[in-house]
């Protein structure tokens, strides 16, 4: 499999590396646009802040790159929220391939901010009826392992949600864009089964 893993300058892509090693596959590492080529599959990666990795992707001309390529894609944690229109974190655009706009979690007694820990995923429905390919013999109320300060909303396209003072966005499919808000590689193996849903998920 022709994986490409985009260096976007976050500390997870040598553990996103190492889970996807487990499963088998041995990604290359990819730090411009030159390097994309043709992938069979994309994963984005992050960890940081909205403002300076939208600012790498593109010095690099990873942005339209991406925005180009007919390949599956999967975004995890900030790579997720690169993924949608807009972030209220430096007030930054995005890649603009899914509707929305990243909003800062909000805080309340008991409800610290960033969110750091394990929390359940609960499954929505499709409002076609179709099951998430994402899902795919995951559990309602899985555990899955999160640090993050900044969320996206709810939309028509999140498969599964969690809740830290509010509700958001845990893990979004469409089409041919993926996102994981929690680290799958992080997350045991419900992380490892949703990494290997997304590497079978055909273009």
């Amino acid at each position: 499999m022709n994986l490409a893993l985009i260096d976007a300058g976050g500390a997870n892509l040598g553990s996103v590396r190492y889970a996807l090693a487990r499963l088998g596959v041995e990604p290359r590492i990819v730090r411009d646009a030159d390097a994309l080529g043709a992938p069979d599959r994309i994963i984005l990666p992050g960890v940081g802040a909205a403002a300076p990795a939208m600012a790498l992707l593109r010095e690099r001309g990873l942005d339209r790159a991406l925005i180009a390529s007919a390949a599956p894609l999967l975004g995890i944690c900030l790579g997720m929220q690169l993924l949608f229109d807009a972030s209220a974190e430096g007030d930054v655009d995005c890649l603009g391939l899914l509707p929305g706009r990243v909003e800062k979690m909000t805080g309340a007694r008991g409800i610290r901010i960033p969110h750091m820990g394990w929390n359940r995923l609960e499954p929505r429905a499709r409002a076609d009826g179709a099951s998430w390919r994402l899902l795919d013999g995951i559990e309602t109320g899985a555990y899955a392992y999160f640090v993050h300060s900044y969320a996206v909303p709810v939309l028509d396209c999140t498969a599964a949600s969690s809740v830290h003072g509010a509700t958001f966005s845990a893990a979004v499919e469409c089409g041919r864009l993926f996102g994981m808000q929690f680290h799958p590689e992080r997350s045991s193996e419900v992380g490892l089964r949703m990494l290997a849903n997304f590497l079978k998920v055909s273009a």
